[in-house]
């Protein structure tokens, strides 16, 4: 198809879905609530419909009341009977495909309901979307003259009792149309390999010769690919690669530890960077500015939100409030009910609205990867600020860390322990020690209190990582690939001592 062609079909498509995207960022609250009233008054003749009674529901404030809010274990016994091929459970239209996740541990996988509504109206709904976006803020685009180099942590699926799991990126490559494939690199024959070192270098050997214009994945996997493209080609940027190369659509982890390694390899200053959030239970948010850290959140995609503050998280006073009753700068854990039947579903992220004007969010971490043993509440984006700063103050570049605490002993005062893995070590640890503990003071009051005069902290201990440290340890617990993650911090030591013993 002709470029022109495609980009007046891209351009007709912007103008139309804009229409829509104006109406929720001028009525957010009203979209919301109607879309949970419709969410409900579909599912009211399921199981979970009459056991509270959807038909009855008519505002918010009843749905709450009613409806418990339960983590993947108050839901599993559910998603077991619709994996086994039980239908009208949670959701009335049958739900064929189930989204295997494992995050960032080693514990049981979850089984994530995907159902036609939320592929189509939420996960589909959201990549368009994000085109139109990028589109509309960059007129001179040549996207769409090259390819799209995908790099997902895709597997074979597997078919049990009439219902199919894989991850989410094998699921949606699955039901993409015939002619996706034409415009993105590798071949799906490729993509859905399981052997992920195997994989990598198929990928680099299939993409080298593509008019590649644009990238998509996990930031730390994504870097792990293009730097064997860079060592396979002999060349020392991408854009020697791929000339035509203008942006990078990237999720899944922050990109902060990151950004500066992707400036070195793509120095272009017209390389464009472009965030998503977007998970195995839908598709959230997207980055819609040039230039911006601040993601618009997507209230037309089927998924109602709820937020509860951190600071009562998981205590006796935790309550769920509305996104018209959120406030800015405040730490949130997210809660969706979605149109594949999640109910009032915490999803383990946490986030901070940076405006409610549009609502644009920032993630923040998650409910179970943080430090809060001695009362500190440090958070992953204290962390990777933090590292950020040392690492430009003392020319240091970061491949992968963890921390956990060091338990307080006796008389001893507790710590925090970290294990960092550098690409480019520092001169001199202590002192990037010494810069770190400032920089993680002046951006979290909590750890600084605790750190006033050893109190109750002693100043942190870092431990530097071998090279593939976290990589074995990854291969080791079989999550090489690209939706898998290091937990970045921990309140228990079980993550730092099994990669310390390694760490030889």
């Amino acid at each position: 198809m002709p470029i022109p062609l495609v980009n007046s079909i891209a351009s007709w498509f912007l103008k139309k879905r804009f229409h829509q995207i104006e109406l929720f960022l001028k009525y957010p609250n009203e979209v919301q609530n109607e879309l949970l009233l419709s969410l409900v008054d579909f599912a009211k003749n399921t199981e979970i419909g009459r056991q509270y009674d959807f038909a009855s529901i008519k505002n918010y404030e009843t749905f709450a009341e009613r409806v418990p809010i339960k983590n993947y274990d108050g839901w599993q016994d559910c998603i077991e009977r619709s994996r086994r091929g039980e239908n009208n459970i949670f959701w009335p239209t049958p739900i064929k495909w189930f989204a295997k996740s494992s995050g960032t541990t080693r514990a049981k996988s979850k089984f994530i309901p995907v159902s036609e509504e939320s592929l189509e109206d939420c996960h589909y709904a959201a990549s368009k979307d994000l085109l139109c976006m990028y589109l509309n803020n960059n007129e001179d685009s040549q996207l769409f003259t090259g390819k799209s180099l995908r790099l997902g942590g895709s597997k074979e699926l597997y078919k049990e009792n009439g219902t199919v799991f894989g991850d989410l990126s094998a699921i949606l490559i699955d039901n993409m149309p015939f002619w996706a494939e034409f415009s993105s690199t590798p071949s799906n024959k490729v993509s859905l390999m399981s052997d992920w070192e195997h994989k990598m270098q198929a990928i680099v050997n299939e993409t080298i010769n593509e008019k590649v214009t644009s990238l998509a994945g996990v930031p730390s996997w994504m870097l792990v690919l293009l730097n064997n493209v860079l060592e396979t080609t002999g060349k020392e940027s991408l854009h020697d690669i791929w000339p035509n190369l203008e942006v990078y659509f990237h999720g899944g982890v922050s990109f902060v530890p990151y950004k500066d390694q992707y400036k070195k390899i793509l120095p272009n200053k017209k390389f464009k960077y472009y965030e998503i959030y977007n998970a195995s239970e839908g598709f959230f948010a997207i980055q819609d500015q040039n230039n911006s850290d601040e993601l618009l959140l997507m209230l037309d995609y089927g998924i109602f939100y709820e937020f509860i503050p951190i600071d009562v998280y998981g205590t006796s006073e935790e309550n769920a409030i509305p996104l018209s009753e959120v406030e800015l700068k405040k730490n949130y854990a997210v809660i969706i009910t979605t149109n594949a039947g999640l109910w009032r579903y915490k999803i383990g992220d946490t986030i901070r609205f940076t405006s409610l004007d549009p609502y644009r969010i920032k993630i923040t971490g998650r409910t179970k990867h943080h430090i809060n043993v001695f009362g500190e509440e440090l958070i992953i984006e204290n962390a990777e600020t933090a590292l950020k700063k040392v690492c430009k103050r003392t020319k240091a570049e970061i491949i992968d860390f963890t921390a956990a605490p060091i338990f307080m002993e006796g008389k001893e005062k507790g710590a925090h322990e970290w294990l960092i893995e550098f690409k480019t070590p520092p001169k001199d640890i202590n002192y990037f020690n010494e810069l770190f503990d400032n920089a993680l003071k002046s951006l979290n009051s909590d750890y600084e209190a605790k750190r006033y005069n050893n109190i109750t902290l002693n100043k942190p201990t870092i431990n530097v990582a071998r090279p593939q440290l976290f990589h074995d340890w990854l291969k080791q617990n079989n999550k090489l690939g690209g939706q898998h993650k290091v937990p970045r911090l921990s309140n228990t030591r079980d993550y730092l001592d099994e990669l310390l013993k390694l760490n030889c």
